[in-house]
């Protein structure tokens, strides 16, 4: 398992409450021995989870003869290549087709994936490639939901093996995220703007907005009161603080206006979230 670098892995667990996964198709196929295709850039991911049979991927520069109960992911936006070899019996395999973004930004160009990897529990892959085959002959919202569920579970066992990657735009985008996250964070129990923010990290406010929703999905003063609701929540469950002064160390003068923010955020009165507890 990798270890990714501190400020990226923060970065992008902080945008993966905007993470929008979509299914396009699943299937059990039995590839023929001219299954066959070279040099091309699908605009989709790809997961295989061979079940039998030998075959050849290509994936960036990297090439592939994956194994029975092996898992390959193949990015989108990268060139590859898959065949069959001649004289031997082609795969037998459970694919899907599927796009994951994380705001504007495909999930995988986050993360340095190792192409074909061994699982742990071959038998639940099988069940969630199943899963995925009977929910999209589903019209019901409730197969959308398991759908969404059984792909996500999948990405899980990718993402054990993966890292966050430390190189190009990414870098910068996740040291860029993460100063920002850790200015925040360090004031969650005082006045914000959004021209402190911005300067932090040599944006125009304007600017820092757009850059925030594409990331994020919501506006910098709307991640900042999320996270101030995060530590609230922390705090009404760890600590015997009153809800007057859980709501001084999340930046409310106020505590009626804490806990209308509060309600709006999490469902409840923070008296009821504790009550819970």
């Amino acid at each position: 398992m990798h270890t990714p670098k501190p400020d990226a892995l923060k970065a992008l667990h902080d945008m993966l409450p905007n993470l929008q996964i979509d299914l396009i198709e699943a299937h059990l196929t039995q590839c023929r021995p001219d299954w066959r295709e070279l040099d091309y850039v699908p605009a989709y991911s790809k997961l295989y989870f061979i079940c039998e049979g030998e075959g050849w991927l290509k994936i960036g520069d990297r090439e592939h003869r994956p194994k029975p109960g092996q898992l390959c992911l193949m990015p989108a936006h990268i060139r590859q290549s898959f065949s069959a070899i001649d004289g031997l019996p082609p795969f037998r395999k459970y694919w899907c087709h599927f796009t994951a973004d994380v705001g504007s930004t495909g999930l995988f160009q986050w993360l340095e994936t190792p192409g074909c990897l061994d699982v742990a529990e071959p038998e639940r892959v099988t069940e969630l490639f199943e899963a995925l085959i009977a929910c999209q002959r589903e019209r019901s919202l409730s197969a959308r939901l398991r759908e969404k569920a059984a792909l996500l579970e999948l990405l899980a066992v990718v993402a054990e093996r993966a890292a966050v990657r430390a190189g190009g735009r990414q870098a910068e985008d996740a040291e860029r995220l993460s100063r920002i996250a850790a200015y925040i964070e360090e004031r969650l129990h005082g006045p914000v703007t959004l021209e402190e923010i911005a300067k932090q990290v040599h944006l125009h406010p304007n600017y820092l907005i757009r850059y925030f929703k594409k990331h994020f999905g919501m506006t910098p003063l709307r991640y900042l009161n999320r996270k101030r609701m995060e530590k609230a929540r922390f705090l009404l469950r760890a600590t015997p603080f009153s809800i007057k002064e859980i709501a001084a160390r999340t930046g409310f003068d106020d505590a009626n206006h804490f806990a209308k923010a509060f309600r709006r955020e999490s469902g409840s009165s923070p008296s009821a979230f504790r009550a819970k507890m």
